[in-house]
């Protein structure tokens, strides 16, 4: 066992940082916001500051910030054929997914089965935007509108969606658009001013923030889906609860710091291209899954042939690395990555993910070097045995 330990799996969750942590201990304190007096007055500026610094991220309204426990209950609130525009109601027709989706999205969150629609990629990675384009052609409006949702950028490979051509297809159908943004905020710029999509997802975690937080993001707030949890009318009715003070402090906190890194994201880049150079070089028959289409700057996905990624990830895990083999959602499922699968790659045995961030060093890469060269040796120590 190795005696310090390498963290590379941001993508399943992002290390506390400091400025989160200290915003968290200071709101511990904080009194109700929903009270009067002055100690809830105070509290509440404590989560308007917060909703303005989290719409900073990704330039957008703070009024349009809804805070909720994390990505998954934002997905199960915007995912639903319930809408209300006012008073009046609005209704979803049908939803389609991309098959590379996060399964918080590939689930439908409320609407039936039989109304959704799963969109293919190409063996990249990248939606099918013909064949998302003739769904929605062929879309009956006479059910209700037409709601896409998909991923900025994969959670599993890093690929990068061509969210813009994306958005293009979906408002010429005359479709709502929500975009799973919780692995590229923070690493790639997003712009919400920009008509970069109607609704966003965020998460608190996975920049850094605390567990338990994240957001919806709207373009506006003249449409908004049917309340998932119904209350109190905190958040202006769209996610009843007394709000999660330390944890959105900590979150706005974590989403300055994320906006001031993005400069920084070619540095991280030119790690993750080391550490996929250490890969092929020790196994110069690795697949790298989505490296022919643009990715997330910290993330790299790839497969041993020979050797399951469960396999794998024990052994780097013995080895003092912490890496993943696909989503950290998927924990404990056996069966191959349905993203894999999605791209074409139902035979794999697995891909290990390798996912870093701004505070990810050389010490960590060289124990990266030093566990994958152990695992290739049995490899070839097993080859040679049969």
């Amino acid at each position: 066992m190795a005696a310090t330990r390498a963290y590379l799996d941001y993508n399943a969750s992002a290390p506390l940082i400091a400025e989160a942590r200290a915003a968290m201990v200071v709101a511990l304190d904080a009194a109700n916001p929903s009270s009067v007096h002055s100690e809830g007055r105070a509290a509440r500026r404590l989560i308007e500051d917060a909703r303005r610094d989290v719409a900073g991220l990704v330039n957008a309204r703070p009024e349009h910030v809804v805070f909720t426990s994390g990505a998954t209950e934002a997905a199960s609130t915007l995912l639903t054929p319930d809408w209300q525009m006012g008073r009046g109601a609005v209704r979803m027709g049908h939803l389609y997914v991309c098959e590379a989706d996060h399964p918080c999205i590939l689930g439908g969150g409320r609407f039936p089965a039989a109304q959704v629609t799963r969109i293919g990629v190409d063996q990249n990675g990248i939606a099918d935007l013909e064949a998302l384009t003739r769904a929605l052609a062929a879309h009956d409006k006479a059910g209700g509108l037409p709601l896409v949702a998909v991923h900025a950028a994969n959670n599993e490979t890093g690929v990068i969606q061509p969210i813009g051509r994306i958005a293009e297809i979906v408002k010429a159908a005359g479709g709502v658009l929500v975009v799973d943004a919780v692995q590229a905020a923070g690493r790639i710029p997003i712009d919400m001013s920009a008509g970069y999509a109607d609704y966003l997802i965020l998460s608190s975690h996975k920049i850094g923030g605390p567990k338990g937080v994240g957001a919806i993001v709207a373009q506006s707030d003249l449409m908004m889906p049917k309340p998932l949890v119904n209350g109190g009318g905190q958040e202006k009715g769209h996610r009843a609860g007394t709000e999660n003070l330390p944890g959105i402090a900590g979150f706005a906190a974590a989403a300055r710091a994320a906006l001031a890194g993005l400069d920084e994201m070619g540095q991280v880049a030119r790690r993750r291209d080391g550490i996929e150079a250490i890969v092929k070089e020790l196994v110069p028959d690795a697949d790298i899954f989505g490296a022919a289409a643009p990715r997330l700057a910290n993330t790299t996905f790839f497969a041993i042939p020979g050797i399951k990624a469960e396999t794998a990830q024990i052994a780097f895990d013995l080895a003092g690395v912490a890496l993943s083999a696909g989503s950290a959602c998927s924990s404990g499922k056996v069966g191959p990555s349905h993203v894999l699968k999605a791209m074409g790659h139902a035979d794999s045995l697995g891909a290990l993910r390798v996912s870093i961030g701004r505070a990810t060093g050389g010490e960590e890469i060289e124990a990266f070097r030093k566990a994958l060269a152990g695992v290739v040796a049995r490899r070839a120590g097993k080859e040679k045995a049969a």
